[in-house]
């Protein structure tokens, strides 16, 4: 089953999206924007990770498509706690130039629809740098909430950087959509 946006579907990812995803991870400019780390990755060892990893019930990793572009980014599910029923969420767009056009908005409310209403999660939770103004207002348009700052926590590029945490409960969740209008 893949996931609908308005316009953008998430779908699983294949051995096809593996160069795609190798080239997202040794962008410096986009990996400089994300939480986490990475070390030069070649396509083998992202074809030995998605080996590893494509039947992981805990993690799940779809390709966030357009039907303008195709294949533009991948958006997450990760360390999902089934008995809490909650998740972290992530989402990176491979291209500066699909960060401006809703890809990013419509994909975090199709996720936020598939974990609330087809998993019945109650609860995503998300990290982002500081500095990364367009991500933060992203995730405040789609209902987002602010829980608190983790100071000098990811050292990133000779420099200690803070993140903001967030979150959203499935009650905000069908609050904002409704609000918005946003599947209508």
């Amino acid at each position: 089953m893949n996931i609908k946006g308005n316009f953008v579907t998430l779908r699983a990812m294949s051995q096809n999206d593996l160069q795609m995803i190798c080239d997202m991870f040794n962008d410096p400019e986009l990996e400089n924007l994300v939480v986490g780390w990475a070390f030069p990755l070649s396509i083998e060892q992202q074809k030995s990770w998605f080996e590893r990893n494509m039947n992981d019930q805990r993690n799940f990793r779809f390709v966030i498509e357009t039907e303008e572009n195709g294949a533009v980014g991948i958006a997450t599910l990760t360390n999902i706690d089934w008995k809490n029923r909650c998740a972290e969420h992530g989402i990176k767009l491979a291209k500066k130039e699909n960060r401006t056009k809703g890809i990013g908005t419509d994909t975090v409310m199709a996720i936020m629809r598939y974990a609330f209403e087809e998993l019945g999660l109650h609860r995503l939770d998300g990290s982002i740098f500081e500095e990364n103004i367009a991500s933060r207002g992203l995730y405040k348009k789609c209902g987002w909430k602010k829980e608190g700052i983790r100071k000098s926590c990811v050292y990133k590029h000779g420099a200690w950087r803070n993140l903001v945490m967030t979150r959203i409960l499935d009650s905000e969740y069908y609050e904002v959509a409704e609000n918005l209008g946003y599947w209508k």
